[in-house]
């Protein structure tokens, strides 16, 4: 473990070297604006201006730190160099594959395809097990994340799940600044990794480079900006659930990944099924997921009686007084409810104070509660869509090209 005590200042140290990197603040101001985008969705859908983007961005950016350092040491730990990852061919590909689905500017299909490439036709020339590790390193990062914070910032949503259904939901959407440190082969010295005694097994991953000895290679740590992002959507079950399961998928997808890039530099065919499964892996996680939601009965629905909060605005009436996604509204002024259009009714004529009648949903309890509200006062509960509704959020995130080309042949 005296090689953690040494390595642990260094990795700190050139993680704080990124607050004087342009691109770490250029990364930064990117999720700044997804951020604001998804604030201005979320006001959009209650119709009211309320909230603040800035709290998120700087909750992101903690756990992005976090989760940065964990990715450093992981990288370290794996002997990943940035000498072999391929990061130069990755960035490009990622990039064409966003014109066809903004799903795919992911480093798990950029990664796959280019490693794949790499075996079949020999170009690029990269370390496809240095690639692979790459992408499953940066993966397992993301389903800590996810797990952590996933949940965090849920924008509710009506989501159509079949032919004539919509139901209530949840958009997760979450994006994190990484400044994570690799390591970078500067040349060779007979001081075995730059004067730090590594464990006899380092580095899993070997670097593939002509050298009579691979030991006296001489490493040194490059910080490198990156940034992570998380969609998804919740019917069937709340988000923190839902975030919690999709980082369970997605940690054994990267631990599997990181084992197959291990021995991808012993076998060859190891090296094929590893950059297969890069893709196609992550495609599988995305359809399953989906389809969890989709086909699991959904549980954001009008109940028998009632009216049941899909989300609730914080600082609002309805927050006041204990109102929270997932409770039952079952009368205001001892007026029973049967749908949201009776409570819209009800709280547009009705001034003063007022006594709300409601189940937690997560207590199971009864309570009724007296709230004063003004003419002008939003009341602050977004219900759950009504069986007949027909207003819904457009899910899908298909890149230009598709579109162009549904255009195109009317597809």
């Amino acid at each position: 473990m005296f090689w953690l005590v040494d390595i642990f200042p260094a990795i700190v140290l050139q993680m704080f070297s990124h607050l004087f990197n342009p691109l770490f603040w250029l990364v930064l101001l990117l999720i700044a604006f997804q951020y604001r985008r998804m604030l201005k969705i979320r006001q959009s859908f209650f119709g009211v201006k309320n909230g603040n983007w800035l709290p998120d961005l700087v909750q992101a950016t903690g756990y992005g730190l976090v989760g940065g350092f964990i990715g450093s040491l992981l990288m370290v730990f794996v002997g990943l160099t940035l000498s072999g990852s391929g990061l130069n061919y990755i960035w490009p590909v990622a990039l064409l594959l966003l014109l066809i689905d903004a799903r795919f500017l992911c480093f798990a299909y950029a990664g796959g395809i280019v490693a794949f490439s790499s075996l079949v036709f020999g170009w690029p020339q990269v370390s496809v097990p240095q690639v692979l590790a790459l992408v499953a390193i940066l993966h397992m990062v993301e389903s800590v994340l996810i797990y952590f914070s996933g949940h965090l910032g849920a924008v509710p949503a009506y989501i159509k799940i079949g032919p004539d259904q919509v139901v209530g939901g949840y958009v997760l959407q979450r994006f994190w600044p990484i400044p994570v440190v690799a390591l970078l082969i500067v040349g060779q010295t007979t001081a075995v990794h730059a004067g730090v005694a590594m464990p006899d097994w380092w580095p899993l991953i070997k670097p593939e480079l002509e050298v009579a000895d691979p030991d006296t290679l001489l490493y040194a740590l490059f910080p490198v900006m990156a940034g992570l992002g998380y969609g998804d959507l919740v019917t069937a079950r709340r988000p923190q659930e839902k975030a919690h399961i999709s980082a369970k998928y997605l940690f054994i997808y990267s631990v599997v990944l990181l084992l197959l890039a291990v021995l991808a530099g012993k076998y060859f065919a190891v090296a094929v099924i590893a950059a297969l499964f890069s893709p196609l892996g992550h495609e599988a996680l995305i359809h399953v997921g989906q389809r969890m939601e989709l086909q699991d009965k959904p549980i954001y629905v009008p109940p028998s009686h009632g009216v049941k909060v899909l989300d609730v605005i914080p600082k609002t009436a309805a927050w006041r007084i204990g109102l929270r996604s997932g409770d039952v509204i079952i009368g205001i002024n001892d007026m029973p409810l049967f749908n949201k259009a009776a409570l819209d009714y009800l709280l547009r004529y009705t001034a003063g104070f007022v006594e709300v009648s409601y189940i937690s949903g997560q207590q199971q309890s009864y309570r009724r509660e007296l709230v004063k509200l003004t003419d002008s006062e939003f009341f602050g509960v977004i219900p759950v869509p009504d069986p007949h509704e027909k207003c819904h959020m457009d899910i899908t995130t298909e890149g230009p090209v598709i579109r162009w080309l549904k255009k195109r042949f009317k597809w």
